[in-house]
């Protein structure tokens, strides 16, 4: 699959490079003759990943099954996902600079010097 980008975000597209892509789709018989088609991509070649992510497309799609699935498969998601944000979150705060008081700190030291 051909990836794309944006100068500085916002400029015109150009295409950036290609990255390898799996897709799943397959269809689950929920019984009476009633069938759910659940449908996955994921990024690299993980055939057990996009598998399980399209089970888990096509299973989220049955109402019976629903808060099941949300309390066992996406709430253990969700918490880790926080995780990872507060993590990045505190290693950014670590590598922080306040350059009001950095400047603040250079004007004191040149009182300092001039008396």
């Amino acid at each position: 699959m051909m990836v794309q980008g944006r100068a500085g975000g916002t400029g015109e597209r150009f295409n950036l490079g290609e990255i390898t892509v799996t897709r799943c789709a397959l269809r689950v018989e929920a019984g009476a003759g009633e069938a759910t088609v659940g449908v996955a991509y994921v990024l690299g070649r993980s055939q057990r990943q996009v598998h399980l992510a399209a089970l888990a497309d096509a299973l989220l799609q049955d109402p019976a099954q629903q808060s099941a699935l949300n309390a066992a498969l996406l709430e253990p998601v969700r918490r880790h996902l926080v995780e990872l944000q507060a993590r990045r979150r505190a290693r950014a705060a670590s590598t922080k600079v306040d350059f009001f008081t950095v400047a603040r700190e250079s004007a004191g030291d040149g009182e300092e010097d001039a008396e």
